[in-house]
């Protein structure tokens, strides 16, 4: 698999449906080699949950059966992928690798919590079919990863985080995808008679409400006539400092939560940050006699760990970006290295273990600042994380365990020719005899290779000389192209100009660096080989780092997003959101998140909708900030549901199940749809989809046509929403 970078998820998508209109899915994470189970109703015959979930989690590959037993009127899962997600990797399995009862001893094997409190018998009888999407994900997955390494590949006993949620439903839901499938049933009466036929086509409707709201990516990079770059809602929350955290950012605004007392347990820690980092601010800002009032009324505790938050934000800082994906390499057993097996891919294979251990090493050595800091915390995710996570003593020992085989002086490097170096020597000296001598040979080889430069640098006066190194090339010489004189010696091979700099190499680097590769793979062998009994300690308590890599993964959005995005803002310019079940949804001068940070006179607003008086319309002449209110609405309940303080005044929000918008239409070519066409499949897959608890969206509805057929359309539209609860 290839390093992306970490920004792309990795999952491998089990896909399955049966005739009654229910569909299994099965998410197999190879990162943190976790899967995510879903069994749910697809009510819509566009499958927008299955769409959505399909966003959510971005797959690299998508299996799928060969024959699509899809429900009357619906297209089946099979041609979805096809029309929708071209560029995904489309897998066809036998429909025999579907099967729910080798999924279930699967899950049973593998799974890191007991069987019992995965409630496996409840998971057996009623959602057999992602337990069948699993069994044919796994499958798929060792099927190919055996092929390409030609070894034996299997996961560890125990070492599954299965994580379980029903469909969408525990969500919001957020239309994600830009084009969603209708069938249209023309009923054609034939000449004079009864007789009905109907054609079944299949057309396509524009809608994308993550791209309406700018939740992902911005409609426009920049903003007309001003230099100022426009960000979408990620982009001004993307302060998070490692990779997982990132990633969980991105998946709450996917999907915002729904359950309250998650919300107000995430609410709670942030309503001590906003308070502490006015604390530590009152002596750099001219509102200080303000902020010292408020936090005079604080609790002698709070007022005592005024360093708690702003400790956590500089512990995050110690722990790899990597952390979660650190894990991977310990759920997979690849076969023992043998002297009779060895090559470039083992010596790979051997670095990245190496290198996993070191970054484990690096996690671990934080921790003891994380307890520190944690220690006298009150809210219950800090105090839940201490006691979990800072008290359990199994981290200690595995620590211990490490510090007993490598080296305390090795750390986690990214320069290239520095990573290598820590790798090879990250094993205690004396422990392998082999392993000493393959270090010797390392050594002398690099020291020749900068015994060479220094000699070029003296016998072509090349003073500038530099002696880069990076993993495909290894070491080559580099020079500015102004200190060139004339022709380069003829012993100078393979030149090449990268900009202002010249680069080569020579027959006697290429030799050294063949011989330095050679040694540094017979490093990572052997070294491996010295780390298989810490290795198999590790692979027994995968569930112990999985838990640290969520929990490092929550800190993170929590403390460097969220809590960082309060922090940076004037006093009082956010406020912690009030959820009630049933009461109305009342914004007091809320303000569009985005939009604000570019505009220093952006005028706030106010909203008020109750199930008494569920509507509002905006009227304004152009330019006036309509369509902007709209989305500033929208994005407040957002960032409310993922457990964020929110731009207003003051806000009480009754929990969204979904969000339907209908902006900014055109013309869809692709599908023959004029504008006008577009915007009636949009509001039609509205209306079909509403829920009581649905927030609705529409800007200028009805303006592709006449405005006396415009005003009618919009007139039936508010009449059915007006019966509804929404």
């Amino acid at each position: 698999m290839e390093d992306d970078g970490g920004e792309r998820s990795s999952f491998v998508i089990g896909l399955i449906e049966n005739r009654a209109k229910e569909v299994g899915m099965a998410a197999f994470d190879l990162r943190s080699a976790s899967l995510h189970l879903s069994q749910y109703i697809e009510t819509s015959i566009s499958y927008q949950n299955t769409k959505t979930l399909l966003h959510f989690y971005d797959p690299m590959v998508i299996i799928v059966p060969p024959n699509k037993l899809a429900p009357e009127g619906m297209v089946g899962v099979s041609e979805l992928v096809d029309r929708f997600y071209a560029s995904v990797k489309k897998v066809v399995m036998a429909r025999g690798c579907f099967d729910d009862t080798k999924g279930a001893m699967l899950i049973k094997n593998l799974a890191a919590r007991e069987p019992s409190a995965l409630g496996l018998g409840t998971y057996y009888k009623q959602y057999y079919l992602c337990l069948a999407s699993a069994s044919a994900a796994i499958k798929w997955y060792f099927q190919s990863l055996n092929y390409l390494f030609e070894t034996l590949v299997v996961l560890s006993s125990r070492s599954l985080d299965i994580v379980t949620f029903n469909g969408s439903f525990d969500h919001m839901n957020i239309d994600t995808t830009r084009y969603c499938y209708f069938l249209l049933l023309l009923h054609l009466s034939v000449g004079s008679g009864n007789n009905i036929l109907p054609l079944k086509g299949l057309c396509l409707t524009e809608d994308g409400s993550v791209h309406n709201l700018e939740i992902v990516e911005p409609l426009h990079s920049a903003l007309w006539g001003t230099s100022n770059k426009k960000r979408s809602l990620f982009h001004m929350l993307k302060t998070t400092k490692t990779i997982g955290g990132t990633r969980l950012l991105r998946a709450n605004l996917l999907q915002p939560l729904k359950d309250i007392e998650t919300i107000n347990t995430r609410l709670d820690c942030l309503d001590k940050r906003l308070l502490l980092s006015h604390l530590m601010s009152f002596s750099l800002t001219p509102k200080s006699k303000f902020i010292k009032a408020h936090c005079n009324n604080l609790q002698d505790e709070l007022m005592s760990n005024e360093q708690l938050f702003f400790g956590l934000s500089q512990v995050l800082r110690k722990f790899p970006k990597e952390t979660d994906r650190v894990l991977c390499h310990f759920c997979f057993k690849p076969k023992k290295i043998t002297n009779e097996v060895l090559g470039a891919d083992d010596a790979k294979k051997s670095q990245m273990l190496i290198s996993s251990i070191i970054l484990l090493k690096t996690a671990l050595d934080a921790l003891p600042l994380l307890s520190k800091v944690l220690k006298d915390a009150q809210c219950f995710i800090l105090a839940n994380v201490y006691k979990s996570v800072c008290e359990n003593e199994k981290y200690a020992d595995i620590r211990k365990r490490i510090g007993e085989v490598i080296d305390e002086d090795v750390l986690h490097a990214r320069v290239p020719f520095i990573a290598r170096t820590q790798q090879c020597f990250a094993v205690k000296a004396g422990i392998d005899g082999l392993l000493d001598i393959a270090r010797r040979s390392f050594c002398d080889t690099s020291e020749a290779i900068h015994n060479l430069a220094n000699m070029y640098r003296e016998e072509y006066k090349l003073p500038n000389l530099k002696l880069p190194f990076n993993n495909r090339r290894g070491f080559y010489f580099s020079i500015p192209r102004k200190d060139i004189q004339g022709k380069l010696p003829s012993k100078f091979i393979q030149v090449v100009k990268h900009g202002n700099n010249v680069h080569w190499s020579t027959l006697e680097l290429a030799s050294l660096n063949v011989r330095n590769k050679s040694a540094a793979g017979e490093c990572y062998v052997r070294t491996e080989v010295c780390l298989e009994a810490l290795v198999d300690a590790i692979r027994e308590d995968i569930p112990m780092f999985t838990l640290l890599a969520e929990v490092l993964c929550l800190l993170d959005m929590i403390v460097n997003s969220f809590a960082h995005t309060i922090s940076t803002k004037p006093v009082d310019r956010y406020t912690r959101p009030k959820f009630t079940d049933n009461g109305p949804l009342a914004i007091d001068a809320g303000r569009h998140p985005i939009l604000e940070s570019i505009h220093s006179d952006f005028v706030p607003n106010s909203i008020f909708i109750s199930e008494a008086s569920n509507m509002v319309i905006v009227m304004g002449p152009n330019m006036s900030g309509k369509s902007t209110y709209l989305q500033q609405v929208c994005l407040i309940i957002i960032l409310a549901q993922i457990g964020c303080y929110v731009p207003a005044h003051f806000a009480t929000i009754r929990v969204v199940d979904r969000i339907f918008t209908r902006m900014g239409t055109m013309d869809n070519l692709e599908s023959n749809s004029s504008t006008f066409m577009t915007e009636m499949k949009e509001t039609a897959f509205i209306m079909q989809n509403v829920s009581q608890r649905s927030l609705i969206v529409m800007d200028e509805l009805g303006r592709a046509t006449s405005s006396s057929d415009g005003l009618a359309i919009a007139w039936s539209c508010c009449e059915h929403l007006l019966s509804l609860n929404a």
